[in-house]
């Protein structure tokens, strides 16, 4: 797994085309930091496990989030394969999603940071809308 996905960043590093602009290891981790048009970049975290390949990428605070985005972050889950909505320890609102080691191939990795990076696109901005409204709302 490791192996493929080392060979799978070094391939959208080298590729012009890529929206991948920077990728490094962090304690055994790897960062694929991705530009975007709904915000500046979204770094994508891939945790290489025993039987599986975890990835994730943060996507907004919602420890004061109004009950609107939750249910709209929800929604959203119904239309992703390979990525879902979650909160992570400390309140975050989180892209996140797994896939088994046999299906860790260099088409579903391209499949995974492409759906990363709609879902994002999509999603930031109404999400962010609901964030800023709920947080009128209690102020």
């Amino acid at each position: 797994m490791r192996q493929v996905l080392e060979g799978k960043i070094e391939a959208w590093l080298d590729d012009a085309g890529s929206s991948v602009e920077y990728a490094e290891e962090v304690e055994g981790r790897w960062a694929v930091r991705m530009r975007q048009e709904a915000r500046d970049a979204t770094t994508v975290w891939f945790d290489v496990g025993e039987r599986s390949l975890w990835y994730e990428a943060y996507v907004l605070p919602v420890a004061e989030a109004s009950r609107d985005l939750l249910a709209q972050a929800l929604r959203r889950n119904m239309k992703g394969w390979r990525a879902h909505f979650a909160l992570d320890g400390e309140g975050g609102l989180i892209l996140r999603g797994r896939l088994a080691e046999e299906c860790v191939t260099d088409q579903a990795l391209d499949l995974v940071l492409g759906e990363m990076y709609d879902t994002i696109e999509v999603s930031f901005r109404p999400l962010a809308r609901s964030l800023s409204s709920g947080r009128e709302k209690s102020g």
